[in-house]
């Protein structure tokens, strides 16, 4: 088997997985995917995918994520994950899309305008 490339996005996280046979191991940027991410729910967030289809421990993950915060920087992998999945077998799609896993979460942070504090926040308006 070749080496299968993908890219996931979510918020400005960029994430780059490359999914090639072995036993399992996880590598986030050359660190332990458990040195990477500390808490176990994003750890759950990045092994979804696999857990779900049943390849946890038969291909072996390289990736390369950069912006953001290690949320939106998880939820990147498991969107990249979820699309090399499918791109591996055709029957994972039915898996993985009723979990809402290949869908493109839009939601990013709203630019501030001028004039005002925040993206939606005013300066204090004084009537006198």
């Amino acid at each position: 088997m070749e080496v299968i490339h993908k890219i996931g996005r979510r918020k400005t996280a960029v994430a780059r997985v490359y999914v090639s046979d072995g036993n399992g191991n996880i590598t986030v940027n050359k660190k332990e995917m458990k040195d990477y991410f500390t808490t176990g729910t994003l750890q759950y967030k990045v092994n979804q995918p696999l857990n779900l289809t049943g390849n946890d421990k038969t291909f072996d993950v390289k990736v390369n994520v950069y912006g953001g915060g290690i949320t939106g920087q998880a939820e990147a992998i498991r969107l990249a994950l979820s699309r090399a999945m499918v791109a591996l077998d055709d029957e994972n799609r039915t898996t993985l899309k009723p979990e809402g896993l290949l869908t493109r979460d839009p939601r990013m942070v709203e630019r501030k305008k001028y004039g005002q504090k925040k993206a939606r926040k005013k300066f204090q308006f004084s009537k006198r």
